[in-house]
């Protein structure tokens, strides 16, 4: 009885808040909360937390005021604990010191709200494994957050921060860390007590060098330093004997980082300002399989590069690059050989559109050794071809290839072995396929990239859409006449050849996809562009128009400020002329913006 009288005269205060602001939760979500310990108030539109929900564990029930009989899944007494609440997508401007009256919260979700600044109640909730804080306006972290020793997870991206706590170092469980798109102009010291992190975001700051504490941080996998203002990579982070895959597009780096990282698999350096590369910087790469090099200014290729065993993807598209050298071809496991925007000498443009295979059969013919040793050289590189499933590509190179077979269809078997294998590259070129084939959704965890140039493809399957980690796909030479509009879906893509194909009109859903930064649509039938969206593709560098059947090149065109290589050759239009085409990118943009209408 007593129970239930302290209940009686706590029940004047429960759930009590001014009438001008009455709670926006009903009764059943609080009531579902209880049994579930769960509550998901995403996108309500709330300027604040209703004061119930702070007080969820601790008052009596409303209902329990008018019905004094329960049935057994009404038995509010035996509530289970709030582990999980969910606020994001609303108008949240502060968070109350209230929240400690959860203290047995495990998730707490606030991002994608207008939050200035966060209470030093929020130390109080020690059971926290995820604060999600992404998408709203702080310019400091409490240091009490920083105490919360349960800490996995804790997203900050998209805020004002410009300085971070040296007690950040106590947060020693924490596995993932993402600080990108703030203000940071540099980082604690304490950072490399963080000895359980993954995965460390840093894009989109403003740092002009990374601290040498980073190399303690033996178990990141994963670390991206894109959009930042680093000059230099310190030679120190070879200590971070886990990392995998390494980020670092748009700085100003001018020399390749020299990185013995053992386990370093995917390095990306587009768009900085690197002249040369040296042997000595590539020989470090020693588990290297794909390397970016895109968009910086490397004229000279080294002639040693067969240190590069593991590589399967090499892109250095537009730079300054006029000769290759034959050793590209001595590469075993090169597989993608991407160079679209270098001023290429001797080797004819239409061999370049055929693929990579091609290439390297043509460089390898260069090579000028004894017949002896070339013919043991070509029966290396056959023999794993051969094999219907080669086990060593799936499991070592992560890489699917059932190629150059004419076959209408993929074998069940080569999908059964690629199983839990987390593969990355899937190459199906140069076979009947007219469909794309549905068992490829199977990889979606871990697919970023795929060939399937050179088949019979009538359209694109909406499945392919489901790839949400594909960042390159090759679709040359098949007989495409659109694509679905369910691939915006694929936020990563960068990348996307689609030359040799049936195209009339540059494909719809191209326009809404912010992310990619080559696009390839030569020898086609395109007889038009909208240079007002193709602006907004920021990222894009390299669009390739070459063969259609524009009769007209719009001057706003010339607004495109990102394209490094617009390649326009091979259409009816007569302006502008040929020899203005001829002189490059750079002159054909300006001669269209010196055309807009003032």
């Amino acid at each position: 009885m007593s129970r239930f009288k302290r209940a009686g005269q706590g029940g004047s205060l429960a759930g009590f808040r001014p009438e001008e602001t009455p709670s926006t939760v009903s009764s059943g979500q609080l009531k579902a909360a209880r049994k579930s310990g769960q509550l998901d108030l995403s996108g309500r539109g709330l300027g604040e937390v209703p004061q119930d929900v702070y007080r969820l564990n601790r008052d009596t029930p409303q209902e329990a005021h008018h019905n004094m009989s329960f049935g057994e899944s009404d038995r509010w007494w035996e509530q289970t604990d709030l582990t999980k609440l969910l606020l994001s997508s609303n108008q949240l401007t502060r968070l109350s010191d209230d929240i400690r009256l959860l203290p047995a919260l495990t998730t707490l979700d606030l991002h994608d709200n207008q939050l200035s600044s966060l209470p030093s109640a929020l130390g109080e909730l020690q059971e926290l494994q995820q604060l999600r804080l992404s998408h709203n306006q702080l310019t400091s972290l409490p240091v009490e957050v920083c105490t919360l020793k349960n800490l996995c997870c804790i997203t900050l991206q998209q805020n004002q921060l410009e300085n971070l706590p040296e007690e950040l170092g106590q947060l020693e469980n924490l596995t993932q860390l993402d600080l990108s798109n703030n203000h940071l102009k540099g980082l604690p010291s304490s950072l490399g007590r963080l000895t359980c992190l993954q995965t460390l975001n840093l894009s989109h700051n403003e740092l002009r060098c990374l601290p040498d504490c980073l190399a303690q941080l033996t178990k990141v996998k994963l670390l991206d330093c894109s959009n930042n203002q680093l000059t230099d990579i310190p030679a120190s982070l070879s200590g971070m004997l886990a990392l995998e895959q390494l980020y670092l597009r748009h700085n100003k780096l001018r020399l390749l980082p020299k990185l013995p990282a053992p386990a370093l698999k995917e390095l990306y350096v587009g768009n900085n300002h690197i002249e040369q590369l040296q042997t000595e910087q590539l020989s470090c790469l020693t588990a290297i399989s794909l390397l970016e090099l895109r968009d910086n200014r490397i004229k000279v290729l080294p002639e040693q590069m067969t240190s590069l065993s593991t590589l399967t993807r090499l892109d250095l598209s537009n730079n300054d690059i006029t000769t290759l050298p034959a050793s590209l071809s001595l590469l075993p496991s090169l597989k993608v050989l991407l160079l679209e925007g270098n001023p290429l000498r001797g080797i004819r443009r239409d061999l370049l559109t055929k693929g990579t295979n091609e290439l390297l059969e043509y460089l390898r013919g260069r090579i000028k050794e004894d017949p002896e040793r070339a013919d043991e050289e070509q029966t290396a590189m056959t023999l794993p071809s051969q094999a219907r499933v080669n086990v060593h590509n799936i499991t070592t190179l992560k890489s699917l290839v059932y190629s150059e077979k004419q076959a209408g269809r993929i074998p069940d078997e080569l999908f059964d072995a690629a199983a839990d294998q987390s593969v990355t590259t899937v190459n199906f070129s140069k076979n009947q396929l007219t469909s794309i084939p549905p068992r490829l959704v199977e990889l979606l965890p871990s697919l970023s990239e795929i060939n399937l140039g050179f088949n019979r493809l009538g359209c694109c399957s909406p499945d392919v859409c489901k790839l949400l980690q594909l960042k390159h796909i090759d679709l040359r030479n098949n007989q495409l006449r659109d694509l679905p509009s369910e691939m915006k879906n694929l936020t990563k893509l960068c990348s996307i050849i689609l030359n040799y194909n049936r195209f009339k009109s540059f494909p719809e859903v191209l326009y809404r996809m912010v992310s990619l930064e080559t696009v390839l649509l030569g020898n086609n039938q395109v007889d038009e562009v909208d240079p007002h969206r193709l602006i907004k593709l920021v990222h894009l560098s390299t669009l390739d128009l070459s063969n259609n059947d524009l009769l007209n090149i719009p001057p706003e065109l010339g607004l495109c400020a990102s394209l490094r290589c617009l390649s326009l050759e091979g259409n009816p239009f007569r302006t502008p002329r040929a020899a203005i085409v001829a002189k490059g990118t750079d002159a054909v943009l300006e001669y269209l913006c010196s055309r807009i209408p003032t």
